[in-house]
């Protein structure tokens, strides 16, 4: 399917601890230029977007 990227995405869980601690340190950084948001989806949503961009899924 075109533009179906989940196939080559990397499942959360497959990472390493130690790249899982570095990616939320960086995602920390990021939500440092983000409008604050009490919505745990919405939360969610922005995490996951954040990894897919770096090849990665997160399902909870």
């Amino acid at each position: 399917m075109m533009g179906d990227t989940t196939d080559t995405l990397i499942p959360w869980d497959d990472l390493p601890v130690a790249q899982q601690l570095e990616l939320r340190e960086q995602y920390g950084n990021y939500l440092d230029d983000l409008p604050t948001t009490c919505s745990p989806e919405e939360k969610l949503e922005r995490f996951r977007a954040w990894l897919a961009e770096r090849g990665v899924s997160y399902e909870e």
